[in-house]
């Protein structure tokens, strides 16, 4: 398989959305999100799915959708080219490293799932909190699925920003020398290694020194 990301031919063999679900084990709107998202993104960039890093996802929350990231970009934190950022928005950058190109797909403000089925905002506080009746759950669940639906039928101009930026292109993932911790004796990557009293420590158990500044 070429490691080219711009290919025509490879676009058709998008993983399907039950793909995504089966790998995170149910449907719902916060997959369809992850899952809408990436396919557009793949798209904009010509792109097929990764093998060997080059595709990079940088991710911006650490919600369902970015199982249906994971499984049509094969982008993962494992290989290194799933990158996480703690912003708790509902946005991802996908690049592509042999064309340098970089698609930012961004969920609108103007979109909320409770609009397309309002009864759910009610069953929500329910289900969530474990009072919900056996009936209620499963009419919870068949209304996400319905959400779900509708979400994969809607132009996703209409649900997300997208658009061509200029980023820096994230290094590949490097392989660091190992060392032990003089505290607990288990081995970390150097990168990652504190010093204290002039020995390693592993980042549990350094303890940190802090005036409350």
């Amino acid at each position: 398989m070429s490691s080219e990301c711009s290919t025509q031919d490879m676009i058709r063999q998008i993983a399907s959305f039950d793909d995504a679900a089966r790998f995170h084990g149910h449907v719902c709107p916060g997959l369809t999100i992850g899952y809408i998202a990436a396919k557009a993104g793949i798209e904009k960039l010509e792109a097929e799915r990764d093998v060997d890093e080059e595709l990079v996802t940088i991710v911006e929350n650490d919600a369902c959708g970015v199982d249906a990231v994971q499984v049509l970009t094969g982008c993962t934190i494992g290989k290194g080219n799933l990158i996480y950022r703690d912003h708790a928005k509902q946005v991802f950058t996908f690049i592509c490293r042999d064309s340098g190109k970089a698609v930012r797909v961004a969920l609108k403000a103007s979109f909320n799932i409770d609009d397309i089925d309002p009864e759910v905002s009610k069953l929500r506080p329910k289900v969530m909190s474990g009072t919900a009746t056996e009936e209620e759950n499963k009419d919870f669940r068949e209304r996400m699925d319905g959400i779900s639906q509708t979400m994969r039928k809607t132009p996703v101009e209409e649900m997300f920003d997208i658009q061509f930026v200029d980023v820096k292109i994230p290094q590949k993932a490097r392989i660091f020398n190992s060392v032990k911790c003089a505290k607990c004796g288990e081995m970390m990557a150097e990168s990652r290694a504190k010093v204290q009293n002039g020995e390693y420590v592993c980042i549990p158990c350094y303890e940190e020194y802090t005036r409350g500044w």
